[in-house]
């Protein structure tokens, strides 16, 4: 035995054979496929991720039917390979969505699907499921209530209804919802006091009965509204108001007005309790038949009234007593010197001088070249008081149309100027403005 175990030791392929066999074993001891195969997906790149506000989609019948319960968005969180989830959270080329495609009228709960994301990743909906209601769809035209806010409104002017257009939209929604429509509003957002007409654009809201605002689709969204505005206005009879008493020998037959109507302006309080305004005749200074220009005499709360001045006939009677009163002094010649110096004394205490002022009397352009306008820019009003000096007999007879107040733009070209307020007057008494320059903006016409 011992000799055949010597003879295969020395045989050359013996050693090969053992070799090989040694060379197996050593190689299944080193060499384990599974532990490979383990070391190739490292147990540290899982992860997870939240992807917040996912939007959601939803398929059904949109022509006839209306979908309700579903909300926008939902939280999805995802869970796998690092690798897998930054793609997801950074492309968003995935969808969550509901498959409302078979769907019949009534309420049903549906689950929320998702498509176009890795297999490898775990995907968990928060919410899972929406509570849904499938609505039959309608669309009805409603009449639009358009509106503002009167408070708004300046002191002494008064608005019509608001006019929409157009005056009525299609809204389509739940039927069930249509059927609490109970108000279909377009109000303007404005800011006061407001003073002329307006004519804006508004967005329309549609509401129940108990003001809230319902969820349904409105064609147009967005119409114009106009509210015509205008200053609050009535007419009342001018009445004569008589001051002072005739002079001797004088008597007042009658006065009569040209215009005896006038319209005035204000707040409605104030136009409700005015029933007339008046022009004061001061007889006191009447010796003969004339004409007088007078100012119409307005109450506290009037902010205009038209005409402003109106003329008043005075029709007056002289006795012949009074007559040959008047020509006495004319006839009679200075008995001496000293008589005469007092007669020139008394003429010179008669002629004593006199201030009047005459307020908000208005500017007036002139001599602006043909293919300019001009806007007076201040005062704002475009109107300013004057102070008239003279002899009290002289300045006593005038009146604010005795005077033109104006500007002379002859030759001012485009652009902003500060122009001399000048005031053209009677003769034998000084005007002067309290306004010694005004400002003027000339622009050029646009071409028609």
């Amino acid at each position: 035995m011992d000799k055949l175990i010597d003879r295969l030791v020395d045989t050359r392929w013996f050693m090969k054979i053992v070799a090989l066999i040694l060379a197996l074993f050593l190689f299944d001891s080193v060499y384990d496929a599974d532990k490979e195969l383990k070391d190739v997906n490292v147990p540290g790149q899982q992860d997870t991720e939240v992807i917040e506000n996912v939007p959601v989609k939803s398929y059904y019948d949109t022509e006839n039917l209306v979908v309700t319960g579903i909300p926008d968005t939902v939280d999805v969180t995802l869970d796998g390979p690092k690798s897998h989830l930054q793609q997801a959270k950074t492309l968003r080329n995935f969808e969550v969505y509901v498959d409302l495609s078979n769907a019949e009228v009534g309420s049903e709960r549906v689950e929320f699907q998702i498509r176009d994301i890795s297999d490898k990743l775990k995907v968990t909906i928060e919410p899972q499921y929406a509570d849904v209601t499938i609505h039959e769809k309608v669309t009805q035209e409603f009449k639009v209530e358009a509106e503002f806010n009167k408070s708004l409104l300046g002191d002494g002017y008064s608005a019509e209804a608001a006019i929409a257009e157009p005056n009525t939209v299609m809204i389509t929604g739940a039927k069930e919802v249509i059927d609490r429509i109970s108000f279909v509003k377009a109000t303007l957002d404005l800011k006061g006091p407001v003073t002329e007409t307006i004519s804006e654009e508004a967005t329309i809201r549609v509401l129940d009965r108990e003001m809230n605002k319902l969820d349904v689709i409105v064609e147009p969204q967005v119409i114009k509204v106009t509210v015509p505005v205008q200053q609050l206005s009535k007419t009342v009879p001018i009445t004569i108001v008589r001051k002072g008493d005739p002079q001797n020998g004088v008597a007042i037959d009658s006065i009569e007005l040209d215009v005896k109507e006038a319209s005035i302006a204000g707040s409605e309080d104030v136009l409700n309790e005015t029933e007339s305004v008046r022009v004061e005749v001061d007889v006191s200074r009447v010796q003969e038949d004339t004409v007088l220009t007078l100012p119409v005499i307005i109450p506290d709360g009037i902010t205009e009234v038209n005409p402003k001045t109106v003329k008043a006939s005075v029709d007056v009677s002289v006795t012949e007593e009074a007559a040959e009163e008047e020509e006495e002094p004319a006839q009679q010649e200075p008995a001496e010197e000293t008589q005469g110096q007092e007669t020139e004394e008394t003429k010179e205490t008669k002629e004593t001088k006199e201030t009047k002022t005459f307020s908000n009397l208005p500017i007036n352009l002139v001599g602006l070249s043909d293919g300019f306008d001009a806007v007076l820019k201040a005062p704002a009003n475009g109107r300013t008081s004057i102070t008239v000096t003279g002899k009290s007999s002289v300045v006593q007879r005038l009146n604010a149309n005795d005077f033109n107040v104006f500007l002379d733009l002859t030759n001012l070209e485009e652009g902003e100027h500060e122009v001399t307020v000048n005031v053209d007057g009677p003769e034998g008494a000084e005007s002067k403005p309290t306004v010694g320059k005004a400002s003027v903006s000339i622009t050029q016409k646009e071409e028609t």
